[in-house]
């Protein structure tokens, strides 16, 4: 494992891939590698535009790549809930389903479309609600896998479930960290519940260290001693983001792969490095708060499955 890479990624003809956030940074590596290897990707993107610019990239650096832009608000459970209408009215099956799309706001507290904590509603309970609606199409692919994009920053908070929307005490970056430890959380509660229904899909957790994205740079926006620390620190830890999306393609294409596995760097404080398996945070991984934030998901969003 230590010295996989993407020429290692296995032949992918004739698997359907859907990427969240397939535009741009490790949704767009992504993408690239699984079209490159074989596989028909859907761009699931907010901005169709952007998307589309980044299918004619991957057309140039793979030809013949086949590629399907598709909207996708994870913002808006109405968005979420006509993008998996229509994919699988025209999908029979997908084989494997990357949560990967994210945003960072270092600023107000903002809501989505629905009323939720915007860090929180888009990162984990619209993907939450996704996977949910796509699960029976997923299920009926061969080797069916879905990953869920995780974070190293998850280990340095706790959720309430009694905030979940960080109403009392809201501070954009703790918001984000707490997103994608519930993110991480309903990873693997995912594999727990997909295992005892005797389900074919396994669900993987991967998180890709710090990587120069253009996710975090484009979200530092409360002062200027903020930006110079966040810019010093991502200066000297930043990895290339072809490296930083590495545990996810593993997750979501090396063979061995099994549910409910972690994947990524193998470095010094798992910022950056060769890929590896890593443990989830002690409240991440406990299937009691799995379960609670599962119902909690489960009633805010109205989609129920497993």
């Amino acid at each position: 494992m230590s010295t996989w890479n993407t020429k290692n990624i296995p032949g992918q003809t004739g698997r359907v891939a859907v990427v969240t956030g397939a535009n741009s940074g490790l949704g767009l590596v992504t993408a690239t590698e699984l079209a490159r290897h074989g596989a028909k990707v859907v761009l699931a993107v907010r901005n169709t535009d952007s998307g589309e610019k980044a299918a004619a990239g991957i057309r140039q650096s793979a030809p013949g790549a086949e590629l399907e832009v598709r909207r996708l608000d994870l913002a808006s459970l109405a968005s979420v809930r006509a993008f998996a209408e229509k994919l699988t009215a025209d999908y029979e099956a997908i084989n494997l389903l990357v949560n990967n799309a994210g945003l960072v706001i270092l600023g107000p507290r903002s809501t989505t479309t629905d009323g939720f904590e915007l860090h929180m509603g888009t990162n984990m309970l619209g993907h939450f609600a996704l996977t949910g609606l796509l699960l029976d199409t997923v299920g009926k692919a061969a080797a069916p896998r879905i990953v869920n994009l995780s974070s190293i920053v998850h280990k340095t908070v706790t959720v309430d479930l009694d905030d979940l929307m960080s109403e009392r005490d809201f501070d954009g970056s703790t918001a984000y960290r707490r997103s994608k430890l519930a993110t991480t959380a309903f990873g693997l509660e995912l594999d727990r519940r997909l295992r005892a229904a005797g389900s074919p899909i396994i669900s993987v957790v991967a998180h890709p260290g710090v990587t120069k994205t253009n996710l975090t740079p484009r979200s530092v926006q409360e002062n200027s001693f903020i930006q110079r620390l966040f810019a010093r620190i991502y200066a000297l830890n930043a990895q290339p983001v072809e490296q930083g999306t590495l545990p996810q393609l593993y997750a979501a294409t090396a063979e061995g792969v099994r549910g409910g596995q972690f994947f990524g760097p193998s470095g010094r404080g798992e910022q950056r490095g060769h890929v590896t398996e890593v443990h989830a945070s002690a409240q991440a991984a406990d299937p009691a708060f799995g379960r609670a934030l599962w119902s909690a998901a489960e009633n805010l969003t109205g989609v129920k499955f497993l």
